[in-house]
């Protein structure tokens, strides 16, 4: 298990996940968000690619609709 911080909390993940598997498991569509890792917004492609680690940072952005 791994320790990092996720919209200001720390959490705790299996080793070796993704930021898409990591949104995979909170049922939330990469169309629905954007993500920034380690403090640089990352591309929707680049979900699958980025591994999450220890200590890192991610801050997790939904956009809502409505007016």
């Amino acid at each position: 298990m791994i320790k990092l911080r996720i919209n200001g909390e720390e959490r705790i993940i299996e080793p070796g996940m993704t930021v898409a598997d990591y949104l995979q498991s909170l049922h939330l569509h990469s169309r629905m968000v954007v993500i920034e890792h380690n403090f640089e917004i990352i591309p929707r492609d680049s979900y699958g690619d980025t591994v999450l680690k220890e200590g890192d940072n991610l801050e997790i952005v939904q956009m809502m609709a409505g007016g």
